[in-house]
C-alpha cells in the first residue's frame, strides 16, 4: 500500500503474507516490525521508499525507491537480502512500479498499463498482462496454494475485476462488482472469496471466485468515503468477518458467518420475496459494526484481522461468540492493536490494547 503524498511521514505500509510482521517505507529508509510484540526487527536508512514487500518472515524483501535520488528510481525493483544488506537482483522497467506482490512461487509487478508475472525462483517472465490504465496500481494476490489468484481492474469506467490463475496463467473469470471504478480489492486467506469497494465507498461486496457469484453486499454508509483497505478474517472456509478502513477515520466490521437458518427466514419474509438475498443484506444493519475515530479522519491506514477465536473453543466465555485481534497501521506513524469481541446478541466491544510510535522505534540490533 503506497502513498507518495508528502503530507504523511509513512510513504508505504504492508503486512506480510501471514500477518506476523509488517514493513513501512519512509523518506529516510524502511523498517520491519513484529506484529505480536511491536518490536522493530530491522531498519535501513538509505533514502525514500514507496514499496516494501516481505516474503513471509524470510530475509528477502522487494523494494522500490521513491526517486528522490538516482540510485532509488521508482522504475527499478530490487530484491534485497536483509542479512548481508545487498541486492540479490534488480529489475528495471520503462515506467514507474505501482505495486508489487510476492509469494514463494510468483512475483507480481504492477505498472500503469502492464502487469508482469515472474517465477520467483529464477525471475523468468511467465506472462505480461496488458491492462486498462491502473493509476493506483490496484491488485490483489491470493497466497493460497489451492487458489493462487491475481485480481486486476478490468475497466476504468466501472468496478469490474479480472481474476487470473497465476500458476497456469489463464484468465479465470470477470467479476462485475460496482458501477463506479474500484478503490480496493482483497482476497480471503483461502482464495475462495474476493471483496471489493468502489470509489464511492458506500457499498462493500463479496463474490465467490469459483463461479463469480455475489455472496454478500454491505452498506458501509450513505455518504461517499474512500476505502483505504479491506481484509478478511483468517479462515479455512467461509471467513467470519471482513474489515474495512475508510477516510472517515472509522473501522467497519462486516459479519460473513451468517447463520443459514437466518438466511432462510430472510428469504421467506416479504422483503426477501421481492429482493435478492444480497440486496436485503445491504439493508440489514445487524451485520455491520462501525468503530468511529480509530484514527484521524483523512489519514491513510491499513488494517488486518490477525487472529480469530470462535465460541466453540472451551476457553471462550459463554457470552462471547467471537474474539479477534485487529492490527492497524496509520500513515501518520502509529501501529495499533485492538481486541474485538462480539457476543451472541451481535453486541460488540472494541479495546485498544497496544499502540506504538513507528517513527521513534529503535531496533535492539540495528543492521544499517
Amino acid at each position: 500500500m503506497a502513498n507518495q503524498s508528502s503530507s504523511y511521514p509513512i510513504l508505504c505500509a504492508s503486512f506480510n503474507q501471514d500477518n506476523s510482521c509488517f514493513a513501512i517505507g519512509t523518506r529516510n529508509g524502511f523498517k520491519i516490525f513484529d506484529c505480536n510484540t511491536g518490536r522493530l526487527l530491522y531498519q535501513r536508512d538509505v533514502g525514500a521508499f514507496i514499496i516494501v514487500e516481505m516474503l513471509y518472515r524470510s530475509n528477502l524483501l522487494a523494494i522500490v525507491g521513491a526517486g528522490e535520488q538516482p540510485s532509488l528510481s521508482p522504475r527499478r525493483l530490487c530484491l534485497f537480502n536483509i542479512i548481508n544488506g545487498t541486492a540479490l537482483r534488480e529489475l528495471n522497467f520503462l515506467t514507474s512500479i505501482l505495486s508489487v506482490r510476492v509469494t514463494r512461487k510468483r512475483l507480481i509487478v504492477v505498472l500503469q498499463e502492464q502487469t508482469y508475472i515472474y517465477d520467483v525462483n529464477n525471475l523468468e517472465i511467465k506472462r505480461i498482462i496488458d491492462t486498462v490504465p491502473n493509476l493506483k496500481g490496484l491488485c490483489a494476490f491470493s497466497t493460497s496454494l489451492e487458489n493462487p489468484y491475481l485480481a486486476l481492474p478490468a475497466s476504468t469506467m466501472n468496478g469490474s475485476v479480472l481474476v487470473y490463475k497465476v500458476i497456469d496463467l489463464n484468465t479465470h473469470c470477470e467479476v462485475h462488482a460496482h458501477r463506479s471504478p474500484l478503490a480496493a480489492i482483497a482476497f480471503s486467506s483461502n482464495g475462495m472469496y474476493i471483496a471489493t469497494a468502489s470509489e464511492q465507498g458506500t457499498i462493500i461486496r463479496v463474490h465467490l471466485i469459483s463461479d463469480a457469484t455475489k455472496s454478500y453486499s454491505f452498506r458501509r454508509g450513505t455518504y461517499p468515503s474512500t476505502i483505504f483497505s479491506l481484509s478478511f478474517g483468517p479462515s479455512t472456509d467461509l471467513p467470519d468477518i471482513l474489515l474495512a478502513t475508510s477516510s472517515s477515520g472509522s473501522v467497519h466490521v462486516f459479519s460473513l458467518g451468517l447463520d443459514q437458518n437466518e438466511r432462510s427466514r430472510k428469504s421467506n419474509s416479504f422483503l426477501g420475496s421481492i429482493m435478492p438475498g444480497s440486496v436485503s443484506d445491504v439493508l440489514d444493519p445487524a451485520h455491520h459494526l462501525v468503530f468511529h475515530h480509530v484514527f484521524t479522519a483523512g489519514v491513510k491506514s491499513d488494517a488486518v484481522v490477525r487472529k480469530i477465536d470462535k465460541a466453540s473453543g472451551s476457553s471462550m466465555s459463554e457470552h462471547i461468540a467471537l474474539r479477534a485481534t485487529v492490527s492497524v497501521i496509520t500513515f501518520s506513524g502509529y501501529f495499533q492493536e485492538y481486541g474485538f469481541r462480539l457476543n451472541h446478541k451481535n453486541e460488540a466491544t472494541w479495546t485498544l490494547e497496544h499502540e506504538y510510535n513507528l517513527l521513534t522505534a529503535i531496533a535492539e540490533e540495528t543492521t544499517s
